[in-house]
C-alpha cells in the first residue's frame, strides 16, 4: 500500500525517526539492486517507500538531507555547467594494442625500479576490464557526495553533480563517513541502448551511434530527468585522495572501495607475471561481447603501491600503469591515392588517400603510411584494397592489402625524391625509415611552424588560425615568428576578408598574447624531439631562458627525463645563430613568466639533489616540487656536481656511486628535517 497523507507522522520527532528508517531501507535495497544485483523486495514495494519519503519531506522540508534518496529526483533544468579545477589531476593511460608492446612495458617497469631501488625487483599487476565510458571524479566529504565531474583536460572539468546523482548505483553516502576522491567510469547498458533506439526509430528519428558517445552526451544534458530516464551506470576503480589510509596493493584498494560501497567490477584478476596479463587479455577478448557493457580492452596496473609511487608519472601518464586495447574493428576501402604531407620539422609523411569509408563509429577518408619502409612492407599500390583499422579506435591504420582483389591496373608506388611543398629535394634521416626536407626553412614548414606558434599549445593567439596565417605569410607581411608581435591595424586591413574592426581585434589578441610561461615558449618554438613534456621538464630545471640559451648538452642530458637524443637537439637549437637572434628580436616584443620557484632566497638555492629509494612520507613526484620549490634543482645522474642524494627505502646504485664520489648522502629524515 502506498502512502498517504494519512501516514505522514504528526510531529517533527516522529518524522525525523520515520524518514532515518525510510533512508536506510531504501539505501540498503539500492545498494542490492544496483551493485549487487539482487532484489529482496519488488520494485513496486521500494517504488512505495520512496514515494512515503518524498512526502514526509515535503512536510517537513528542514530535515531533507544531501544524502537522501529524494535527491535523485531531477530538479530545474540547468542553464550550463559549471566548471571546477580538479583537487587531484587526472592522468589518462599510454596504449599497449599486442602482447609484444605488454612485454617491453614489463621490461621499463623492472629496468626502471632497478635503477631506481637497486634490485631485482619483481612486481606483480593487477589487470582490470576498461570499460568504454565517460571518466567520473567524485569528492565525498565525511561521507557524502559533494561534488562530480568529468575529467575535462585533466586539470579543469564541468561539474556534473545534479546529473551524477541520477545514477542510481553512485551511492549519495558512504559506509563510513570519510572524505575523499574517487574516480570511476560512467557507462550505459546495451540493453538500455537497445531500448532506446527501438524508442528513436518508432519516433522516427536516427537511432544512437554507438554507447560510449550516447552516455558522454547524457552526462552533458543540462536537464537531468533526460539523465535519469536514459538509466546510466558506473563502476568505481580508483581512490586518487584519501583522508584515511590508502593500501598498499591494487586490489587492497579495490576491495576498499566495494567497502565503502560503491560498484567496483568483480572481473579484475591479480596477475603474477606479465603472461598472466596477456592470458587475462586474450581470455576476454572472446569474453567481451557477453557483458552488457562496452568492453574495449584491459587497464594494467603495477599492484605494489610503494612501485607505483617509486615509477611515478610522466607528463600526461602513470608509468606503472598501461591500458592494454583489443584489436580494433577492420574494414575495407580502397587507396586511390599517396600523397606527402610536410610536418613543422621538415618530416614528410606518405598519406594515403582513401575512398570514405565508417570504421569505429566515424567515417575516414585519410590514414598515414608512415614512411618508405611500411609502404615496402605492406607492398600497397594506388588501387588497391586494403584492410583498414584504427589504433586505439583513435588513429586510422592500414594493416593489410587484400591481395586477391587486384585487377593489374593498381599502380606500384615510387618514392619520389623531391617533394613539391618542400620547395625540393628530400633525403631519408640517418638510422631511421622516415624523410626530412633537404631545405629546413622550406614554406610548408614554416606555415606549420607558425600554426603550432599561434595554437593552444604555444602563444595561443584567438583568432589566429591556419587561414589568417597562410594570408599573412603569402602576402609576405610576416617572415619570422616575432613580426606578429610588430603587426599594425593597417597591415592587417590590407589582407582578403578583413575589415576595420576585425583587425582591430587580431591586433587586440595579439597583445593579450604577448605574456606566456616559459614551458609553453620553448613548446611554441618547435624544437626537435621537445613537446609539451619535455619542455615543461626544461623550464623545471632551468627556470629562465638566459640560463637555457647558455646551457651545454652535458647538462640538458642531465635533467630528469631527458635523454641524450633531446639533449643534442635542444643544444643544437640554441647554439643555431639564426635562432639566436629569433630568440633575441622575440624577447624585445613578449614577456616570459618564469615557473614559480625561489632561486635567490631559497635555502637550497645553488643546490643540486638526485632522489633514489622509495620515500614512504611523500611521493618522488612532492619531493622534486618541495626542493625546486626551495630553489634547487634535480637531476638524474649522481656527479661531483651533486650536492645531496636523498636516499629513501632499498636505494640503487646511485647510492653507491655517492659513496665513492664523497656525496653527501640524506636519510629522508633528515631531508624532511631541511623542508622544515
Amino acid at each position: 500500500m502506498r502512502a498517504n497523507d494519512n501516514a505522514i507522522p504528526k510531529t517533527k520527532v516522529e518524522a525525523r525517526e520515520r524518514l532515518l528508517s525510510l533512508r536506510k531501507t531504501i539505501e540498503h535495497h539500492r545498494h542490492l539492486y544496483h551493485v549487487e544485483n539482487i532484489s529482496e523486495i519488488s520494485p513496486e514495494a521500494l517504488d512505495a517507500l520512496k514515494h512515503e519519503l518524498v512526502l514526509i519531506e515535503q512536510a517537513f522540508p528542514d530535515l531533507v538531507t544531501p544524502d537522501s534518496p529524494s535527491q535523485r529526483i531531477a530538479g530545474e533544468p540547468l542553464k550550463g555547467f559549471k566548471k571546477v579545477k580538479h583537487t587531484v589531476e587526472q592522468w589518462s593511460f599510454n596504449d599497449a594494442f599486442n602482447a609484444e608492446e605488454m612485454r617491453e612495458f614489463d621490461t621499463r617497469v623492472k629496468n626502471m625500479l632497478s635503477k631506481e631501488l637497486g634490485r631485482n625487483a619483481q612486481p606483480s599487476y593487477v589487470s582490470e576490464l576498461k570499460i568504454d565510458g565517460l571518466k567520473v571524479v567524485l569528492t565525498y566529504e565525511k561521507g557524502i557526495l559533494v561534488m562530480a565531474s568529468t575529467r575535462g583536460d585533466g586539470t579543469v572539468g564541468e561539474d556534473v553533480t545534479a546529473n551524477v546523482k541520477m545514477i542510481e548505483s553512485v551511492p549519495l553516502s558512504l559506509a563510513e563517513k570519510v572524505s575523499g576522491v574517487f574516480e570511476g567510469e560512467v557507462w550505459m547498458g546495451k540493453h538500455t541502448l537497445l531500448r532506446l533506439n527501438k524508442e528513436e526509430i518508432k519516433a522516427g528519428r536516427e537511432p544512437f551511434a554507438n554507447p560510449r558517445n550516447l552516455a558522454a552526451g547524457t552526462m552533458r544534458q543540462l536537464d537531468s530527468s533526460v539523465v535519469k530516464a536514459r538509466s546510466l551506470d558506473v563502476f568505481i576503480y580508483d581512490v586518487s585522495a584519501f583522508d584515511r589510509y590508502i593500501p598498499k596493493t591494487q586490489t587492497e584498494e579495490l576491495a576498499l572501495l566495494k567497502d565503502l560501497g560503491f560498484k567496483v567490477n568483480s572481473h579484475f584478476a591479480e596477475c603474477k607475471t606479465i603472461d598472466d596479463v596477456i592470458a587475462y587479455w586474450q581470455k576476454w577478448q572472446k569474453r567481451a561481447p557477453k557483458e552488457d557493457y562496452w568492453i574495449d580492452g584491459v587497464v594494467v596496473k603495477v599492484n605494489e603501491k610503494k612501485y607505483q609511487d617509486a615509477l611515478g608519472y610522466t607528463g600526461k601518464a602513470p608509468r606503472f600503469g598501461i591500458a592494454f586495447k583489443f584489436p580494433a574493428e577492420q574494414v575495407t576501402t580502397v587507396l586511390e591515392d599517396i600523397v606527402f604531407q610536410v610536418g613543422r620539422t621538415g618530416v614528410v609523411t606518405p598519406v594515403a588517400h582513401l575512398r570514405p569509408v565508417s570504421v569505429a563509429g566515424s567515417v575516414v577518408s585519410r590514414a598515414t603510411l608512415h614512411n618508405e619502409d611500411e609502404i615496402a612492407r605492406l607492398d600497397v599500390r594506388i588501387g588497391d584494397t586494403v584492410i583498414l583499422q584504427k589504433a586505439g579506435d583513435v588513429i586510422p591504420d592500414i594493416v593489410a592489402v587484400v591481395k586477391e582483389m587486384r585487377t593489374g591496373k593498381e599502380k606500384k608506388f615510387v618514392f619520389p625524391k623531391y617533394v613539391e611543398d618542400c620547395g625540393g629535394p628530400i633525403e631519408r634521416i640517418p638510422g631511421q625509415a622516415a624523410h626530412r626536407c633537404v631545405s629546413k626553412n622550406s614554406f610548408a614548414q614554416k606555415r606549420r611552424k607558425f600554426y603550432y606558434f599561434v595554437s593552444k599549445k604555444g602563444f595561443d593567439i584567438d583568432g589566429c588560425g591556419s587561414k589568417v596565417i597562410d594570408a599573412l605569410l603569402d602576402a609576405e607581411i610576416v617572415g619570422n615568428f616575432d613580426d606578429l608581435f610588430t603587426l599594425a591595424v593597417g597591415d592587417v586591413l590590407t589582407l582578403p576578408r578583413f575589415a576595420q574592426k576585425s583587425a582591430e581585434n587580431l591586433i587586440e589578441s595579439i597583445d593579450k598574447a604577448r605574456t606566456i610561461t616559459l614551458g609553453k615558449f620553448l613548446t611554441a618554438l618547435s624544437i626537435e624531439h621537445v613537446g609539451e613534456e619535455t619542455a615543461e621538464d626544461i623550464a623545471d630545471a632551468f627556470g629562465n631562458i638566459e640560463k637555457i640559451r647558455k646551457t651545454s648538452f652535458e647538462d640538458f642530458n642531465d635533467v630528469y627525463g631527458v635523454g641524450e637524443v633531446v639533449a643534442h637537439s635542444l643544444a643544437d637549437w640554441f647554439a643555431d645563430k639564426h635562432h639566436s637572434a629569433l630568440l633575441d628580436k622575440l624577447l624585445e616584443e613578449i614577456k616570459i613568466t618564469n615557473p614559480e620557484r625561489k632561486t635567490s632566497k631559497g635555502i637550497f638555492s645553488g643546490k643540486t639533489f638526485v632522489l633514489t629509494g622509495t620515500l614512504s612520507a611523500m611521493s618522488r613526484d612532492d619531493a622534486k616540487k618541495r626542493i625546486r620549490a626551495l630553489g634547487g634543482e634535480i637531476t638524474e645522474s649522481v656527479s661531483s656536481k651533486t650536492s645531496f642524494v636523498v636516499a629513501g627505502e632499498n636505494p640503487g646504485s646511485k647510492y653507491d656511486k655517492a659513496q665513492k664520489l664523497g656525496v653527501r648522502v640524506l636519510s629522508e629524515k633528515e631531508f624532511l628535517k631541511m623542508l622544515k
